[in-house]
């Protein structure tokens, strides 16, 4: 049996061989990007294991044999799952990782452009002493309202981690019923008002045809002065363009973002240049034991697929089993 892995960002598969080998599995690495070179490796393969290369329509249309495609990660926007279900393949994610290291470097993003820690740093580092920022520019959290936009996993947590410092938190999921934001200590809200009351909007959704450039030129127009804007999610979720001219004309006032449209954020890019902006290389999930579990759970839902077994975490609503849609 052949499990393919179009790409990764992982020094080896050993962890993989390790979980796959002993049933005679071979798992084939690959560094694909593009329909061309996906396609050829993909047709034969027993099983896919994706990452970050785009897997549409006619990348699962060459699938001959696939029992399952399984997406390193939480996301699966760069799987067609309207193509694979069609197909009868189910695709599968790995939604339980990460959430207290995405929770924790949101919070980090909060407090380094609320207390102008990279700037305040470089102020330093340049020669500088005390203030390297406006005074009005130092923000206490207590006296701040934060407003996140998705409750799942990782924004529960998040909004968990801003109790200790006393900000008000709104929250905005239409998916989420209202009792069980106010259990968490939250208040909800619709979008509109949470982006003209918030002092801090931050993305917890996934990218979906709803959720995309869901921040653009128009709804960015409606945050309250000064905002700061935070995005550990996708990249889409920001039309680009709109957050540069925001972050230029002053209506937002900081953004801290680990994702952006596109990858990597090119070299040229303004972002780069502007000291209100916190950037990282979509690097948020990271630890030792977030990718040792990623890794971990997207072989073994591979091994369940190649047994025949029924399969955790299907986002496309194929049964493994009969192999046909749910």
């Amino acid at each position: 049996m052949k499990v393919v892995v179009t790409d990764s960002t992982f020094p080896s598969l050993d962890i993989e061989q390790s979980i796959l080998g002993p049933t005679g599995a071979v798992v084939v690495p690959g560094q694909c990007k593009s329909t061309e070179t996906l396609i050829p490796l993909v047709q034969e393969a027993d099983a896919v294991i994706t990452q970050f290369a785009p897997i549409k329509a006619e990348v699962v249309a060459a699938m001959r044999r696939a029992r399952v495609i399984v997406r390193y990660g939480i996301g699966v926007d760069n799987v067609d799952l309207d193509a694979a279900r069609d197909r009868g393949i189910p695709v599968c994610n790995v939604p339980d990782y990460c959430i207290d290291e995405v929770a924790d470097h949101t919070l980090a993003f909060i407090l380094a452009t609320t207390r102008q820690v990279v700037t305040n740093c470089t102020h330093v580092r340049n020669g500088g002493w005390g203030l390297g920022v406006p005074l009005d520019q130092m923000r206490t959290l207590r006296d701040m309202t934060v407003g996140l936009v998705g409750f799942g996993r990782i924004g529960r947590e998040v909004a968990a981690r801003f109790a200790p410092f006393k900000c008000r938190r709104l929250v905005h999921d239409p998916a989420v019923p209202l009792a069980g934001i106010r259990d968490a200590g939250c208040e909800p809200a619709g979008l509109a008002d949470l982006l003209s009351t918030a002092d801090v909007v931050t993305l917890h959704c996934p990218s979906t045809p709803q959720t995309r450039r869901l921040l653009n030129a128009e709804s960015i127009g409606r945050l309250k002065p000064g905002a700061i804007v935070v995005n550990l999610s996708r990249g889409d979720l920001i039309d680009t363009h709109a957050l540069i001219d925001g972050l230029r004309s002053g209506k937002i006032g900081a953004a801290a973002i680990d994702v952006c449209d596109p990858e990597p954020i090119p070299p040229d890019s303004p972002l780069l240049a502007m000291n209100n902006v916190v950037v990282s290389a979509h690097i948020a999930s990271a630890s030792v034991n977030a990718v040792r579990t990623l890794r971990e759970t997207a072989a073994r839902i591979v091994l369940l697929a190649l047994e025949g077994k029924a399969l955790p975490n299907v986002v496309n609503g194929v049964r493994q089993d009969s192999n046909s849609p749910a």
